[in-house]
């Protein structure tokens, strides 16, 4: 028989190394329920010490979903991310009354709260072509070729978001069209309410955090991971902070001290690029990481005012 109370999804987002993995743990277990990954690395069973998944213990103190459910060789969306995550909520809200999603993709935790536009389905294989082209060329050409087919788009912020880039490139080789013609801006209600939280640090606290953990990644073999997937470089999983500075240094462009430097600089960069998106959005609560009893009473006082 389903549970007919009403149901709540509660989002934990934030920067990379932030620490929404504890606090989010630490909020499932005090509601008895279950977790759902928003990072669109951590999806891939391959990528393992470059995506900074929950640790095997972690894993086993709460239920986690979207983390190793897929494969490199797979191309996933966030489309697709969309339709499974809700589809899944069906069966958890079941039994739970609250599930918890939590993560730094944006666009992956925008798709499951408001939906996509209903964009084509592109030729086969372009993705892959375009992918290889953003690899060789750079993200500036591909830009350039934007701003030439839809000023419109190019406008936007979306057009500094590589992965928005090439679907903007997809859609227009598919159907001679821009893809702002299909981008409606139309928010889809969903049968739960949202509860939207987003933890911040103190930057030279966030930074050194940020700094540790590429430290501890290297140790833990980063290059070698990198290294072992480099058939699939072109895969946009790999084409992401983490992962490029390391094909770069391999393919003799700097030496190891500037391929540092570089995945230090470059996640640093990709934690202020996370922050300013969360905060544009305009519907978080901000939080200190480690503030579990101010997030746990603003959730309280949600449930209670709805």
């Amino acid at each position: 028989m389903p549970n007919q109370q009403k149901k709540y999804l509660i989002i934990v987002a934030g920067p990379t190394a932030v620490g929404k993995t504890t606090l989010s743990i630490q909020l499932a277990e005090k509601l008895k329920t279950e977790i759902i990954s928003a990072d669109s690395r951590q999806f891939f069973r391959e990528l393992n010490i470059g995506t900074a998944k929950p640790s095997q213990y972690e894993l086993d103190k709460v239920p986690h979903h979207f983390i190793n459910s897929h494969s490199i060789t797979e191309t996933y969306s966030a489309g697709d991310f969309e339709r499974d995550v809700l589809k899944l909520l069906e069966l958890l809200f079941e039994k739970h009354n609250y599930v918890i999603l939590t993560g730094g993709s944006g666009f992956y935790v925008k798709a499951v709260l408001e939906g996509l536009d209903d964009l084509p389905q592109p030729l086969p294989g372009l993705r892959d072509s375009l992918t290889k082209r953003l690899a060789s060329e750079g993200l500036a050409t591909l830009q350039d070729e934007v701003r030439t087919i839809d000023p419109k788009f190019a406008a936007t912020k979306e057009i500094a978001n590589p992965q928005r880039v090439l679907r903007a490139l997809e859609v227009y080789l598919t159907t001679g069209l821009p893809i702002s013609q299909f981008q409606q801006k139309k928010r889809l209600t969903r049968p739960f309410e949202s509860i939207c939280i987003a933890l911040d640090r103190d930057r030279s606290e966030l930074y050194q955090r940020i700094d540790l953990r590429m430290d501890e990644m290297l140790r833990a073999g980063l290059l070698e991971e990198a290294k072992s997937l480099i058939a699939y470089r072109s895969h946009h999983a790999l084409q992401t902070v983490g992962y490029k500075e390391i094909y770069g240094y391999l393919d003799g462009e700097y030496g190891g001290a500037e391929m540092e430097r570089l995945l230090k600089q470059n996640s640093r960069r990709y934690a202020k690029r996370q922050l300013t998106w969360f905060r544009h959005q305009g519907n978080f609560e901000w939080f200190q990481a480690d503030d579990y009893e101010g997030v746990l009473s603003y959730i309280e006082q949600r449930i209670g005012n709805t």
